[in-house]
């Protein structure tokens, strides 16, 4: 079975996800045409809103596949749809070199919120109840990131997005590392239910279905604190 999954990634990484030749776009030009996406990406591509990705120092290659794919309406959002039918590749490749070129910023770790807020603590000074919880999930998440879980099919992240959430350029697979936890979980659940596929051979809905929303969230958590 692990024989078979790492020629699948192989397979995936030669044939699958070889994204059509483009040309290199303007950094300066770019950052004029991104005036409009500040609203909802951030200054510099770092979103303030959790729900929204995180566009600085993503790969140009993934940034115009997507912004393909929201034009074309096999990746379906009404208000990217809607700005993406506007620009040329031109553009789309401008606004790429101008986010691959900025420096993602990092995310304060994240919290959970305890089950026991109506209960008093005894002694009025204890450690935060969630405390433990989150570092048993961010466990769970470095591990799912590393190693997958074979068992059940579930692959490691690492084979696609590196040891430290880098990504593929060749093969126009995202950088994840800092990235919004919330965003990615969203990402992760569309994925699960089919609502997005947009990606070779479906291959994250291969993987996603198979976990659990713990799962999910654990390996989000980890991911958003990668550097």
């Amino acid at each position: 079975m692990k024989n078979k999954l790492l020629a699948l990634f192989a397979g995936l990484l030669l044939t699958g996800a070889q994204p059509s030749a483009q040309a290199e776009g303007n950094s300066k030009a770019g950052q004029e045409k991104a005036a409009t996406c500040v609203g909802c990406h951030g200054d510099n591509g770092n979103s303030l809103v959790s729900t929204f990705p995180k566009l600085a120092q993503q790969h140009s290659s993934y940034l115009i596949k997507e912004l393909q794919a929201f034009k074309s309406g096999v990746r379906q959002n009404a208000m990217m749809s809607a700005i993406a039918l506007s620009l040329s590749d031109e553009d789309m490749a401008d606004l790429a070199a101008y986010y691959s070129s900025q420096k993602i910023s990092v995310n304060s770790p994240p919290v959970l919120e305890s089950d026991d807020d109506d209960e008093d603590d005894a002694e009025g000074a204890s450690a935060d109840p969630s405390s433990e919880q989150l570092d048993a999930l961010l466990a769970l998440g470095s591990d799912l990131y590393r190693n997958g879980d074979l068992k059940r099919e579930v692959s490691a992240c690492i084979a696609c997005h590196g040891p430290f959430g880098e990504g593929n350029k060749p093969a126009a697979f995202p950088a994840l590392h800092s990235q919004h936890a919330d965003y990615l979980i969203q990402a992760l659940s569309d994925f699960k239910a089919g609502t997005r596929s947009n990606n070779p051979d479906n291959i994250m809905h291969m993987i996603a279905k198979k976990m659990t929303d713990q799962e999910i969230k654990a390996v989000a958590y980890h991911i958003s604190m990668m550097k």
